[in-house]
């Protein structure tokens, strides 16, 4: 046998034929089907699998002739190999057939050997098709489906980029896995906020180059900004030399005020390192903090394809207030702060500052250090 079992269709109007060719067919292990005429084969290709058909010429209701056109014309069946095998044996009849897609054309009786050869041939050669269309179909899914990944990790991509505008990357990323985005809707919590900004950086804005302007918010804002990642802090905005970043949103975390404080710390630090080199410039500048603790109303603002996120309520009019109060290298601090990290550092009371908008003296503390050994995020 040199073929793998086929189902093979014998149309021919004679069923003789049908019987001869059906012995030798199902002697080399192929299922075989029969149809007396053309209209009956095509009934039976339209609700059957078939791998190749044996087809005659001449007979009644439909001739093999219109079957090829019938095949030529229909998507379903020109990948099945035709063999004609017929008693007229004018070469104009072998053309035609050919020319309509006959893959061989066989003079009755047609010989064992040579019928077998050609189903064989063209057995094979339908394998080797139905093979690569399955690989086609196979690689139009993959890339289907890396299409779909690809488009999704953009889309990742883009909402880790939007939430990193405001949220240090490992919350940015925490939020990007959960996948849930509620998180940013408008909704109410207890937050410790920093406000922190230079001192004289008005004036010398006024008077300076804006190169050099640009030159040191530059300095300032890549040695501060680590920081706020480090501690893990919502980056709320920042104008300028001013910088409002707030902690327990949107994602809660543990001890807010003492990230606060810490952060501040080590904001000062930094700063003072760059107010030194900046005063060697000409560069008259210094560093200030102010901190407090409340409710605040915090969700995203702003519109499609340019969001923020912020957080508005008296506390950060309070965190405001006790920044624009505080002395060069002062972390000014609101009681309730405090009170929350007051074993955890070494600081003195400045009393009871009128602030602007708040009808009673608020208690502030300054922060002057961190006591040793105190814990990093």
């Amino acid at each position: 046998m040199t073929a793998d079992p086929a189902r093979v269709l014998v149309v021919d109007d004679d069923p003789i034929n049908r019987m001869l060719l059906t012995a030798d067919l199902e002697d080399d292990g192929h299922t075989v089907l029969e149809a007396e005429h053309g209209r009956q084969a095509l009934d039976v290709l339209a609700r059957e699998p078939v791998d190749a058909v044996l087809l005659d010429i001449e007979m009644p209701e439909m001739d093999g002739y219109r079957v090829l056109e019938q095949r030529r014309s229909s998507p379903s069946l020109r990948e099945i190999p035709f063999i004609v095998i017929s008693s007229i044996e004018e070469m104009t009849s072998v053309v035609r057939c050919i020319e309509l897609g006959a893959e061989d054309y066989l003079p009755k009786p047609a010989d064992r050997v040579l019928l077998r050869a050609r189903i064989g041939a063209c057995l094979e050669k339908k394998r080797l098709h139905d093979q690569l269309a399955r690989q086609a179909a196979e690689l139009a899914t993959w890339n289907h489906t890396l299409e779909e990944r690809v488009q999704t990790q953009v889309a990742e991509m883009e909402r880790l980029s939007r939430l990193k505008r405001f949220l240090s990357p490992q919350l940015a990323q925490m939020m990007l896995e959960s996948g849930d985005e509620r998180l940013l809707e408008s909704h109410r919590r207890e937050v410790t906020v920093v406000f922190c900004d230079l001192r004289g950086f008005t004036a010398f804005a006024e008077t300076a180059e804006p190169e050099d302007v640009m030159g040191v918010l530059g300095e300032y804002h890549a040695a501060l900004g680590p920081l706020i990642f480090q501690y893990e802090g919502t980056l709320e905005r920042f104008a300028g030399d001013g910088m409002m970043i707030f902690f327990n949103d949107p994602m809660p975390c543990p001890d807010p005020a003492w990230r606060a404080v810490a952060m501040a710390v080590g904001m000062r630090e930094a700063a003072q390192t760059l107010c030194r080199a900046w005063r060697r410039r000409g560069h008259a500048l210094d560093f200030g903090v102010g901190i407090a603790v409340g409710y605040a109303t915090c969700g995203r603002i702003g519109f499609e394809g340019r969001f923020d996120y912020g957080a508005i309520g008296t506390v950060t009019n309070l965190a405001a207030r006790l920044c624009g109060e505080a002395q060069p290298g002062q972390i000014l601090v609101a009681q309730r702060v405090f009170l929350a990290v007051e074993e955890q550092v070494a600081a003195e009371p400045v009393g009871e500052l009128s602030l602007k908008g708040f009808a009673r003296p608020i208690p502030a503390v300054n922060i002057l250090a961190l006591r040793s050994a105190v814990r990093t995020p």
